[in-house]
């Protein structure tokens, strides 16, 4: 007569390989995407201010300025320009606890913000300085520019494509004249 735990080892057994075959036979995991190329931040600088010098709207406004603001910002730009990005910020942030609620100055540091890396904090140095702002012309594209760049580096179009029309919305034109 067959020892009753005999069958019951070879079913175990049968089940055991069957389970192992079938492990096998599942799909594997599907692979992460492959990472899209970042843009780099050089070229989404220059894209920010390729929309302020497109915009050729009858507003452009540029403000009045202390003479250490404007020390400040000549520096953070020779910072800039010298691959410098953490001595620029540093530069701006100065002017900036000089003159807070300045525009330019706040979109000056978002594009540095971009220069780091520092996406979160450039989209919201654009949107300040856009609330501060004129709200047309130059500074307006740039900051409106500024954002559809970080939308695309965190790759929501849908947000990019929205800030693209703010950019156009930053043109007033002039009155023909003949």
């Amino acid at each position: 007569m067959p020892h009753p735990s005999r069958p019951l080892a070879s079913f175990l057994l049968l089940l055991a390989t069957a389970l192992a075959a079938g492990c096998s036979l599942l799909p594997a995991k599907p692979a992460a995407p492959a990472p899209v190329a970042a843009v780099p931040t050089a070229a989404m600088v220059a894209a920010i201010r390729a929309a302020g010098v497109r915009e050729k709207s009858v507003i452009d406004v540029t403000p009045l300025r202390d003479p250490a603001v404007t020390d400040l910002r000549v520096a953070a730009r020779h910072d800039e320009l010298a691959g410098q990005y953490a001595a620029a910020a540093h530069t701006l942030d100065q002017a900036l606890k000089l003159a807070p609620d300045s525009p330019d100055l706040l979109q000056d540091r978002a594009e540095i913000a971009v220069r780091l890396q520092d996406f979160g904090d450039a989209e919201k140095l654009a949107h300040r300085s856009w609330s501060l702002g004129p709200k047309l012309g130059p500074l307006c594209a740039r900051n409106w520019q500024t954002i559809v760049e970080v939308r695309l580096q965190q790759r929501d179009k849908a947000g990019a494509a929205s800030a693209q029309r703010w950019v156009r919305e930053c043109h007033k034109p002039g009155i023909q004249r003949f």
